[in-house]
């Protein structure tokens, strides 16, 4: 699959989430001697989702102390791939609201640019009231007013139930449809909700396997 070459500074405030198909912010650690092992297994649990099954170099790991973002999770990061926390916005700041959708948080950005790629992961989280992964999940989706075709997943990861959600979005400002993942855990501190989008189809397809990665590789931090 052909890359894109992405040129140019990367977008450094929240509010420019509005003004690149819901891309914003840059910045993540890696484990000594990372990035040097290529993942072969199958994504587990896909299911009706596709097989994120591509081989990837995995890097470090976020979630943890000096990791660039601090999460009640731990996962593993697709080599290159550069995390940095989200800082909240005022509550009366105009932006304020595109850091949450439904009963999560944005909390961190996962770049995929240093990787030749055009997305993110982005890492939501709610409070211990927050209910149930699955519940987390879909009101995380259904407040995405341009999401359609939902399907809704549910596998393991170690000890951890995972729910995981397909879907498509329209973007308005790219004119066109583009698929969409998502996946949540439940933790003692509240629903997390891992979310992979993408400038376009190719773009997603290409950062599949980091989403994949990540799922798979999730445990409580």
């Amino acid at each position: 699959m052909r890359r894109r070459t992405v040129r140019g500074p990367a977008p450094v405030l929240l509010a420019s989430v509005a003004l690149l198909a819901s891309l914003a912010l840059t910045g993540c650690s890696s484990e000594p001697g990372g990035g040097t092992e290529a993942d072969t297994k199958p994504g587990g649990g896909a299911g009706a989702h596709g097989a994120g099954d591509k081989a990837v170099a995995r890097g470090g790991t976020v979630g943890g102390s000096g990791s660039g973002c601090e999460l009640p999770v731990v996962f593993d990061l697709a080599r290159d791939w550069k995390a940095k926390a989200v800082v909240p916005e005022e509550p009366d700041s105009e932006f304020a609201a595109l850091g949450r959708q439904g009963p999560v948080a944005m909390v961190c950005e996962i770049d995929a640019k240093p990787a030749g790629h055009i997305g993110f992961l982005r890492v939501w989280q709610g409070d211990g009231k927050s209910g149930t992964a699955r519940e987390a999940l879909e009101g995380f989706v259904k407040a995405d007013e341009n999401a359609s075709k939902i399907t809704y997943t549910e596998s393991t990861a170690g000890k951890l139930s995972v729910a995981e959600a397909g879907y498509t979005v329209h973007s308005k400002i790219m004119e066109e449809s583009r698929p969409a993942r998502a996946f949540a855990v439940t933790t003692p501190d509240g629903p997390v909700v891992v979310h992979l989008g993408g400038l376009d189809a190719q773009e997603h397809a290409g950062m599949l396997p980091a989403f994949e990665l990540a799922k798979r590789s999730v445990r409580l931090g």
